[in-house]
């Protein structure tokens, strides 16, 4: 199973990086590109592992053996995602996103631009409240003992229950508003039959004529 898996990685990125590698990691006018595609799917892979860790760690025991190890990867975790965020911001102005498809109607133009500043902003909001959730007692939050970030903010009355209720309910929103987003781009695949899907696949098109389907 693993060496079918690793194969078909392999075979993924050998297709990926078959014409012109250096093109290929930036976005262009039509498609976007590697570094985009790898924060996307890997930011997308961590907020569900975050979201489902979180769920679980809420209800371990004072003495069940996760019950101090599971909220410091949680934060160590939030804190990368955080960094994740800012660079994958600053990507989409070093390098702009693919340009909508002459397709779309000004309808699903605007929902598009909607829904990504709401998960952008749902996301800052998200990693900002847990941090107020760890630092509230103001200790600083180690990241894997790689390095501390300092509790700028702390000993706010009920910073730890507020933050915590916004946290919980942001998380929630984020992950109903991330399958509704996932959902558009299966309908846009199978009933639309154009390429928003393949464009965040990272994958080349083979015929010019398809990049304005």
């Amino acid at each position: 199973m693993i060496a079918f898996i690793f194969h078909n990685v392999d075979a993924y990125f050998r297709l990926l990086l078959h014409e012109n590698p250096i093109m290929l990691l930036r976005n262009s006018s039509h498609q976007f590109g590697l570094v985009a595609v790898l924060l996307h799917w890997s930011m997308a892979l961590a907020i569900y592992a975050m979201f489902a860790l979180g769920l679980w760690m809420v209800g371990l025991g004072y003495y069940d053996s996760w019950y101090h190890d599971a909220p410091e990867i949680h934060k160590s975790i939030g804190v990368i995602l955080l960094l994740t965020l800012i660079v994958r911001l600053l990507w989409r102005v070093i390098s702009p996103p693919p340009k909508p498809l002459s397709s779309y109607s000004p309808l699903v133009r605007i929902s598009s631009v909607v829904a990504h500043l709401l998960l952008y902003t749902l996301l800052l909001a998200i990693l900002i409240s847990g941090y107020l959730i760890s630092t509230a007692d103001g200790k600083p939050i180690s990241v894997f003992s790689w390095f501390t970030l300092p509790a700028l903010f702390s000993g706010a009355g009920e910073q730890a229950d507020l933050a915590g209720d916004i946290h919980l309910w942001l998380a929630w929103t984020v992950v109903v508003l991330s399958l509704l987003h996932g959902l558009a781009a299966v309908k846009h695949h199978f009933i639309d039959r154009d390429i928003t899907l393949k464009r965040m696949s990272g994958l080349r098109f083979t015929s010019p004529s398809e990049k304005d389907k």
